[in-house]
């Protein structure tokens, strides 16, 4: 019998939603809210496509180079993408989680982030998924369990849809006023504000844009949450919230998603891509110290 690259898959089940998370990088494989699919499926023998779903940890997107410093030391990742010479993802991107709490509605996952080439620290991460009535509610605990303070980042990777609509007829709106330049290695070279191609504010369709773009500077609502979403041509909306930790978002699109001709990725992250060499909102985390940060995606 062949084994499931995504390794084992943790179902919850709720009165009116339902979700599917594999083992390997606490991905979000699938996610129903009254017998819509939420999330793009892939089959059952490929490992997850494009970091769909998955916890990006300690970084998000990518690192030139693979180096950075930290605490005076000059440290060197393991390149990860080697097409352009980057680090990317993260550590545990395919790392193997482990249940620490699995009941109907609610799942826990758990993984460390051991020191390794390039990453002198150790962390303990934890992952919940919680079905609400609407949707469901993803909550992330990185504790530093090492002896020396660690630079932390932590992005997530989920592709989403309103199933049965054509993903090029959905309109996405976001409300980021920056968004970066990107050069040849997609590393950010500049910080500029949105405009036509990348001004979200206003709801584009999306078979009318090609993104991939980091934004920040999101409308806020009083809890501290920015909200992304996806329309359908009947009014339907998929609305993906990120608390305050969360400043950054990229938006992607791609005709590279197995069995679909065009996805759409909404990635909620603490730090834009690079921030281990540029330092941008990336977080010092003590030893003994947690971080805790908190999104979700409702659906009406």
């Amino acid at each position: 019998m062949t084994a499931d690259p995504t390794g084992r898959r943790f179902h919850l089940r709720g009165p009116h939603s339902s979700a599917e998370i594999t083992q390997v990088g606490a991905a979000l494989r699938a996610l129903t809210v009254d017998g819509v699919d939420l999330v793009p499926r892939y089959p059952d023998d490929l490992p997850t496509p494009a970091a769909s779903g998955v916890v990006l940890v300690p970084w998000p997107n990518r690192i030139r180079d693979g180096k950075y410093t930290f605490g005076g030391d000059d440290l060197q990742l393991a390149i990860s993408e080697p097409k352009f010479g980057n680090a990317s993802h993260g550590l545990l991107r395919f790392g193997t989680y482990q249940a620490v709490e699995h009941t109907e509605e609610r799942l826990v996952l758990g993984a460390d982030v051991v020191p390794q080439t390039g990453y002198p620290f150790h962390l303990r991460t934890l992952v919940t998924y919680q079905l609400e009535a609407d949707g469901l509610r993803v909550t992330h605990d990185i504790e530093n369990v090492g002896a020396t303070a660690a630079p932390v980042a932590l992005g997530v990777h989920p592709y989403l849809q309103i199933g049965g609509v054509p993903t090029e007829d959905l309109v996405i709106h976001s409300t980021g006023t920056t968004t970066l330049v990107l050069d040849e290695r997609n590393i950010p070279v500049d910080e500029v504000p949105v405009g036509p191609g990348t001004d979200l504010r206003a709801g584009v369709r999306l078979g009318d844009a090609a993104l991939d773009n980091g934004y920040r500077g999101m409308d806020r609502d009083a809890a501290g949450h920015a909200t992304h979403t996806l329309t359908s041509p009947d009014g339907r909306r998929l609305t993906l919230w990120q608390d305050e930790g969360f400043r950054w978002a990229q938006v992607f699109t791609t005709d590279r998603y197995p069995g679909h001709p065009l996805a759409v990725a909404i990635e909620p992250m603490t730090a834009p891509a690079n921030a281990f060499a540029t330092g941008i909102d990336l977080e010092t985390v003590e030893p003994g110290a947690r971080m805790t940060r908190n999104w979700g995606i409702t659906f009406a």
